[in-house]
């Protein structure tokens, strides 16, 4: 489900242009607004043309709390309303253009598109550049889903586990710069206080035979798979108790040790319920793999780029063993492995299905965040590792996508989805002013 919203919405006009086309128009943007999918819509219902009204709007705006707002150029009209809507509300914008209705007697009925213009400069003069523009009769919705990225990432109440795996120094953040880029407050918790917390034993039950059913249990034992079940019952429920959206957690060297298993195969478990959960602490991860899911994404999971192959063009998207169980390819006989923490390491094992996938990556360096982006596909392969991981060949060429991993000083984990929100990353930098990575 995608993250909700509330979407402000207000269509501007001018009398010596065709207004009544226009209002019309709106009505039916409205009753089509209507049907989106977790999207509160608070409507201004009435044109307006006058800068008293989009100061009344603004507050409107402002006193329903709304997430963004769409300002809708019915016609060409005065520059003044859409500075006044965002004085009174600094949310992001969408300056929405009416495709033109032909030509009446001779004369340009809406102007619509001059009416985007006249926006975009004035804001973008004025300092403000967190907008998008369209030319359209219906909304943008990768838009609508880069706010969703916004609001789920200032709504969020983020756990780590423990702290960032030993070593990994690339994947540490600065907590106040992420407060101040979006919103997040991280919330530590230790190991501790899940290898003590009080399970549900019908929760037990039930992933431990989702365990049984989703792999072949034959390489480890019925301790290991009851442990691995338990420790997916606590979790949940401590996420639960703690009302904890994502959580970042230190999976090594401690984990085995102080519980009895890697976490791994249980993180396998719940990432399929729709749970978002990193390795080895990686906040960052985590939190892009929220945003792929506040935009619809099903299964979001943390990968490595971890075996390239330049003259064949493809990658190994791989990691320990934590990707949702419901990827499986279907062919491959899915297990559970203890190849790793002296036969602790109980981590789900299969090769991921065929599609298109995309990769994203919030990285902060030196405390400023940027966006790192690719795409292409998952293809067959045959299962010869452990761990779970899929051949993907990028749409841009292996040694491109290489070149601006290592140059860029990108840390090694990604957000992994099957489908495109490459467009939607793309749209919430613009809102947020976070760079995208760009090629070397």
């Amino acid at each position: 489900m995608k993250q909700k919203i509330k979407l402000g919405v207000v269509c501007l006009i001018r009398n010596t242009f065709d207004f009544n086309a226009a209002k019309k128009i709106y009505k039916g943007i409205l009753k089509d607004l209507d049907n989106l999918e977790n999207v509160e819509i608070k409507a201004v219902k009435e044109a307006i043309e006058f800068p008293h009204e989009a100061q009344e709007a603004g507050s409107y705006f402002g006193k329903e709390e709304v997430d963004a707002i769409a300002i809708i150029s019915g016609t060409f009209h005065l520059g003044h309303l859409a500075l006044e809507i965002k004085a009174k509300c600094d949310k992001p914008l969408l300056l929405w253009g009416i495709p033109e209705l032909p030509y009446d007697g001779g004369k340009i009925r809406l102007n619509s598109v001059c009416g985007v213009n006249l926006n975009a400069s004035n804001l973008t003069k004025s300092g403000y550049t967190d907008f998008e523009y369209i030319v359209s009769n219906t909304i943008d919705e990768n838009w609508i889903d880069a706010v969703r990225m916004i609001v789920a990432l200032k709504n969020a109440r983020v756990g780590l586990l423990g702290y960032r795996a030993d070593g990994f120094f690339n994947v540490g953040v600065s907590e106040l710069s992420l407060y101040k880029k979006y919103g997040v407050i991280i919330n530590h918790y230790e190991l501790d206080d899940i290898f003590s917390y009080k399970e549900d034993k019908q929760r037990v039950q039930y992933f431990e035979n989702k365990l049984r059913k989703n792999f072949c249990v034959s390489g480890v034992t019925d301790k290991q798979v009851l442990l691995t079940a338990t420790l997916a019952a606590k979790i949940e429920k401590f996420m639960e108790d703690a009302g904890i959206s994502v959580m970042a957690i230190r999976c090594w060297p401690e984990f085995a040790k102080g519980y009895g298993v890697a976490p791994c195969g249980a993180m396998s478990l719940l990432q399929d319920e729709g749970l978002i959960l990193s390795c080895e602490g990686d906040i960052d991860c985590a939190l892009t793999m929220l945003c792929h899911k506040a935009a619809g994404a099903k299964t979001p999971f943390m990968a490595d780029l971890s075996q390239i192959n330049i003259e064949e063009n493809f990658a190994l998207m791989w990691h320990c063993g934590v990707a949702p169980c419901s990827l499986q390819d279907g062919k491959c006989t899915a297990t559970l492995d203890t190849y790793f923490a002296g036969g602790k390491g109980v981590t789900a094992g299969f090769v991921m299905k065929s599609g298109e996938i995309s990769i994203a990556r919030l990285d902060s360096i030196n405390g400023q965040y940027r966006i790192f982006l690719e795409k292409g596909k998952a293809v067959p392969m045959e299962k010869e590792l452990t761990g779970t991981y899929a051949k993907c060949i990028f749409d841009r060429g292996m040694k491109k996508v290489l070149d601006k991993v290592v140059y860029s000083g990108i840390a090694h984990h990604v957000s992994l989805i099957y489908g495109d929100k490459t467009r939607v990353f793309e749209i919430f930098a613009r809102l947020t002013k976070t760079g995208i990575v760009k090629d070397y």
